[in-house]
């Protein structure tokens, strides 16, 4: 209940601050976060309710939220909240059951290294910790989990961008990190949609490398507010997919 009276309140100071002039860039809806820094002295939220299938089991993500705050021209502030329903087997009784939870809190922050020249791209680094005991108790992890990628962004014209990511990854359960991809293509459609495609993966010492594949559209409601919609798979299997909407805002802080 307090998730959707922060929102409430947070869609109501939207109408009040919304005055800038540029358009907001999002890490959302693909996998690919954006180079891009958050406003300075701007808070902005993106949110995504998720339907997660695997192996016949479902996950709910009701919501994850993505909170910015922009603290200088290089360097944002980042916090992710995420509340999951998690489908889990009973053999007693015939049947499932669903554990519903916060996942470890993240605590993070986005740099911005330098701006595209030529065939440099325009490159920021981000880096979060999550907190193994900051989530409910069903979620808990072992291990404090640090995660770090590189985000990158080559203009191919004025309607086509392409960005990708690299990085390690850790669970908060074992020593050994996991190897993130993503590599995004996206066209502008008119002035206010646009749309890409993605294939996104992991590797991981002695495991079969994983990789999928998504696709989303989004629109601008105002240079403050967004909505998008999205889908993956994964390419090996199928019946492993998700399908997410979206809704970003901001507003200036003070």
């Amino acid at each position: 209940m307090k998730t959707y009276l922060t929102l409430a309140l947070a869609l109501l100071t939207t109408a009040v601050f919304a005055q800038d002039s540029s358009r907001m860039e999002t890490d959302r809806p693909d996998q690919t976060e954006s180079p891009f820094i958050t406003k300075r002295r701007y808070i902005q939220a993106e949110i995504g309710f998720n339907i997660e299938k695997d192996n016949g089991l479902t996950t709910l993500v009701h919501p994850t939220i993505l909170w910015k705050y922009g603290a200088s021209k290089r360097f944002e502030f980042r916090l992710i909240t995420q509340l999951n329903s998690q489908e889990t087997p009973l053999l007693i009784p015939q049947g499932n059951d669903y554990e519903t939870g916060l996942t470890p809190i993240k605590v993070g922050g986005k740099l911005a290294l330098w701006e595209e020249k030529g065939l440099l791209p325009k490159t920021s680094i981000i880096g979060h910790v999550a907190f193994p005991k900051f989530a409910s108790k069903v979620y808990q992890a072992n291990k404090i989990a640090p995660e770090f990628r590189l985000t990158m962004q080559h203009t191919i014209s004025d309607g086509i961008g392409l960005g990708y990511n690299f990085g390690p990854e850790w669970d908060g359960f074992t020593n050994e990190p996991t190897w993130i991809y993503t590599f995004a293509p996206g066209f502008n459609l008119g002035k206010n949609g646009y749309m890409y495609l993605e294939l996104f993966g992991d590797f991981k010492k002695d495991e079969k490398p994983v990789h999928n594949f998504d696709g989303g559209f989004a629109y601008y409601l105002s240079d403050n507010t967004k909505l998008d919609i999205s889908s993956g798979f994964n390419l090996k299997d199928s019946k492993q997919y998700y399908v997410a909407l979206g809704f970003s805002f901001r507003f200036r802080a003070f």
